[in-house]
């Protein structure tokens, strides 16, 4: 597919107003998390665009990523798929099969050398390339292949960020991350199980604008990534007056209080759920009353004890406050500090053990 035009041509085209396109800049401003100011250079920069090749890769993984891209409101599919940018090649998305689709892949990768984007979601295999191929390529070969020639790289989903649940113990496959295998491209992790869909859109359409967007030390967007859930929880009042739901039944679950003590992961847990919300900003997991379960970081499954608060460590917990103190939530701590933490537990069962106990390490 050519890209020889630009965006406002394409949309000139298709009988777009300059009403309707000024709509769109400024719900991408918004998705952005960017300021009114900024619409103006937002316009500019989208009419001189040229839609990027895309090529997605999809490797193990349960299509659930396509299918958040796919409900995203923001920025719909078909605006992506025929404005924004051009979506040359999609295993679940594509129309060619078989021989048809390879040709695809291979002909965008050529036209487009060093200027496609290169979208992957699902972990890599290398205990075995028979574990996942297609069309008799291995996973492994085929992300090797597509990379040398992409401009940047977009890892969508925890499992192409982080390796996601089969990179999990005992990890069979010997599952890995894209970061793992790639160093010499810029690489946009956009963690989640899935992600949110308009996270998704939200960055395709600030690479096709202003490029890479400006990342965290995971190669994680800030704009969404930035805070933790449990700084926007709007239930965050009742964890400062420390009012907890004890039980999902209980009279504070009913009143909607805080879920902490029911292992909600949301203080180590950073991605925009609290704000930009589910299904068209209808809700998210903590407001329809299930704990956080820290899915946009690495290694999540591992670190399980979903229905333990991170006050009471366990060999599992542990591993979720330290990744937690990677971010920035909790700097400093060690395993000692975890350990000072689970014996002060035992010695005060009926104390409440915050997070500030733990940094101090019990």
């Amino acid at each position: 597919m050519k890209n020889d035009q630009t965006l406002g041509e394409i949309l000139r085209q298709q009988g777009i107003s300059r009403r309707g396109f000024l709509k769109f800049c400024v719900a991408t401003a918004s998705l952005l998390a960017l300021p009114p100011g900024m619409v103006p250079a937002i316009a500019a920069a989208l009419e001189k665009a040229r839609r990027p090749s895309v090529i997605w890769l999809s490797f193990q993984e349960c299509t659930g990523c396509t299918e958040s891209l796919t409900r995203s409101d923001a920025a719909s599919i078909e605006d992506l798929i025929f404005n924004t940018i051009s979506l040359d090649y999609h295993h679940t998305l594509q129309a060619a099969s078989g021989t048809g689709a390879e040709d695809a892949r291979e002909s965008a990768m050529k036209e487009n050398w060093g200027k496609y984007v290169l979208v992957v979601d699902g972990s890599i295999p290398t205990g075995n390339p028979g574990y996942s191929t297609i069309a008799g390529i291995s996973n492994v070969e085929m992300l090797m292949e597509a990379a040398a020639g992409a401009a940047a790289i977009v890892a969508v989903g925890s499992c192409a960020s982080f390796g996601g649940i089969p990179h999990a113990s005992p990890n069979p496959t010997g599952a890995v991350s894209v970061t793992d295998l790639i160093s010499d491209k810029p690489i946009v992790n956009v963690p989640g199980c899935p992600p949110i869909p308009v996270v998704i859109a939200g960055v395709l359409t600030h690479f096709l604008t202003f490029g890479i967007p400006e990342l965290d030390e995971l190669h994680r967007p800030l704009a969404f990534y930035g805070k933790s859930i449990h700084d926007r929880c709007y239930r965050r009042p009742f964890y400062d007056k420390g009012l907890f739901a004890e039980s999902f039944d209980d009279e504070g679950a009913k009143k909607g209080w805080c879920l902490y003590k029911l292992g909600c992961k949301g203080p180590t847990t950073y991605n925009a759920c609290a704000t930009t919300k589910w299904n068209q900003g209808t809700s998210f997991p903590i407001q329809s009353g299930h704990p956080c379960l820290g899915c946009s970081q690495p290694d999540f499954w591992d670190a399980g004890g979903f229905y333990h608060a991170l006050s009471i460590p366990t060999e599992d917990t542990a591993r979720t406050v330290l990744y937690g103190a990677a971010t920035g939530v909790a700097a400093g701590l060690a395993l000692g500090g975890l350990n000072r933490a689970r014996k002060a537990h035992a010695a005060r069962k009926h104390e409440k053990v915050t997070i500030n106990d733990l940094e101090k390490g019990g």
